[in-house]
């Protein structure tokens, strides 16, 4: 189902130095088209190169966050070429949201299945509304989710994972924060704010501290413990002389106010 004529399939807007990407097929539940991955995939590579932005928040538009990739376009052929391709361009676009230098929030008000699911999981932080909720349903209808699962056991653990991708039940916004899918859950009335609040709290710090903290910490979450400790420990040495660390410091020490960020 493609989206509605000249109605782009993503939205974006700046609030200061927050991006806003709003997913637009609402009349599709959202579903991750090969249109709406590819219109992601630009939007990040932009927003990797955009020093304006400090944090990025996804969230969409309609009565779904999103219902995974476009079942009528996946069906649209049985050709493996077309399946390898749109799969693995859903799976590079997932991976941009790692390598982003910004910190990316999924801002989720409704259900989020399959690759919705999946993006969820893939962002660095998820606020969620308690209606929404969160499966991974491909066993359901013959195709259990195996790229939805990649995310979703770094997240919550290897048997909550395989008991949503064994049984395809959907879990609720509050089972999704016990386990780790989301980091906050709110009140419906309360997500926009609560997920600015976030998002502006984050843009507030040190650009050069976001970039390298956030590759710092997924680099070392795939380390053994001693390798971990090792890279932290260098990465923390060499930070300490850098001037966003003693302008930081000095306002601390000082009992200023954060100092004028110079991103180095």
């Amino acid at each position: 189902m493609s989206s509605p004529p000249n109605e782009p399939v993503l939205l974006r807007r700046d609030e200061g130095r927050v991006a806003i990407l709003t997913l637009n097929r609402p009349h599709a539940m959202n579903a991750l088209s090969g249109e709406l991955i590819d219109a992601l995939q630009a939007e990040f590579d932009r927003l990797a190169k955009d020093k304006d932005v400090r944090c990025v928040v996804i969230e969409a538009n309609g009565r779904a966050f999103s219902a995974g990739h476009d079942l009528r376009e996946v069906r649209s052929t049985n050709d493996y070429g077309f399946q390898f391709d749109l799969i693995s361009r859903c799976s590079a676009m997932m991976l941009s949201i790692r390598r982003l230098p910004q910190p990316v929030i999924a801002k989720v008000h409704a259900i989020a299945t399959a690759a919705g699911c999946q993006l969820v999981a893939a962002c660095d932080l998820a606020v969620a509304s308690t209606d929404a909720k969160f499966a991974t349903p491909g066993v359901n209808i013959g195709l259990f989710c195996g790229t939805p699962s990649v995310p979703l056991g770094r997240n919550v653990g290897s048997k909550r994972a395989l008991e949503m991708l064994f049984t395809g039940e959907p879990v609720s916004a509050e089972t999704a924060l016990r386990d780790g899918l989301v980091s906050r859950v709110v009140p419906p009335a309360e997500l926009d704010k609560a997920t600015m609040d976030l998002a502006n709290t984050i843009a507030s710090k040190s650009p050069l501290v976001l970039a390298q903290g956030k590759a710092l910490f997924h680099k070392h979450m795939e380390m053994d413990l001693e390798q971990a400790y090792a890279y932290a420990t260098a990465y923390m040495a060499g930070a300490v002389s850098r001037e966003d660390a003693k302008l930081g410091i000095d306002a601390f020490v000082n009992k200023r106010g954060l100092p004028e960020w110079t991103g180095r």
